[in-house]
């Protein structure tokens, strides 16, 4: 895969990355992770991006790339010590979560460390961005981002403190191409799409049992886009790539617990960009029929 600068980082990044939630939350083996992270690196992956809130995925990812630290960036995120949702955004607590993070990690700095969905009144503050200016001037990081939605996202992006943006885009996640996406292309930030496959909600054809996937589950439905009737492996591919053609995406971050999908979804991506008449239809489809409500889901 074709590697691209990450904004006005010094970082060439692989299109396809890896996002670390679900070898968390999931309790996947170490023995798994291992051989996931692994072969992924092996086929040209580069990006690995995780959480101080996802359970034990930095400790699983620090063991399983310890040892090759120089062929991968590590992205990682603070705000959230206990668990995602119960948001600490004090400076001391920011950066003992950096520090804990590099230990789990096994790595003395990381390459990205992003605000997770920090409240835009909170930004305001400044304190928090202050806190992670303060860890990349201490050399536990190099660069600074934020990752979250809607206003926020946007607000982060015109504040100019920090260079990368981690925001939802997908087939179900379109709000922030006419907002923030915009916006960050002409700052020169980063951009990072989380949840590009909409956490593939349609994929068993019934809906997904875990409420995690509901509003990606029913937002397909009203979208009723043609190419999710093809086969999953077809329909994957589309989303995929309809996400990497975003002028301005850099790197695509993409969670799974299957040590063979990340080849496999590398493999979608040799077919080149998707068409820009399938893109346009994408595009048409959401305008035509989605709630002005469908802002990012973080």
């Amino acid at each position: 895969m074709q590697r691209r600068r990450l904004g006005r980082t010094d970082m060439d990044v692989s299109p396809l990355g890896f996002g670390g939630s679900e070898i968390g939350y999931e309790s996947v083996s170490q023995a798994t992770v291992t051989r996931l992270l692994n072969a992924a690196l092996d086929a040209g992956l580069n990006v690995i991006d995780t959480a101080e809130c996802y359970v034990d995925s930095e400790t699983l990812i620090g063991a399983a790339v310890g040892t090759r630290r120089r062929e991968v960036f590590l992205f990682t995120k603070c705000g959230h010590p206990r668990g995602f949702g119960a948001g600490d955004w004090r400076p001391a607590s920011l950066l003992a979560s950096i520090e804990r993070s590099l230990d789990r990690l096994r790595t003395d700095a990381v390459d990205l460390v992003q605000l997770h969905s920090c409240s835009e009144a909170e930004l305001r503050r400044g304190d928090a961005i202050g806190a992670l200016e303060t860890a990349r001037a201490r050399g536990m990081t190099r660069y600074i981002g934020y990752s979250g939605d809607g206003d926020a996202a946007r607000y982060a992006v015109e504040s100019g403190r920090f260079d990368t943006l981690q925001i939802s885009l997908s087939i179900a996640d379109q709000e922030a191409i006419e907002g923030a996406l915009p916006l960050a292309r002409r700052g020169g930030l980063g951009v990072i799409a989380k949840r590009p496959l909409a956490n593939a909600a349609w994929r068993t054809g019934t809906k997904p049992a875990s409420g995690y996937h509901h509003e990606y589950w029913r937002r397909l439905r009203e979208l009723d886009y043609d190419f999710l009737r093809a086969s999953l492996s077809e329909s994957i591919a589309t989303a995929l790539r309809f996400t990497l053609a975003l002028d301005g995406v850099h790197t695509a971050i993409v969670g799974t617990t299957n040590p063979e999908r990340w080849a496999q979804n590398a493999a979608l991506l040799a077919r080149g960009p998707l068409p820009k008449a399938e893109i346009d239809a994408i595009r048409r489809r959401w305008r035509t029929a989605a709630s002005t409500g469908w802002t990012g889901q973080t």
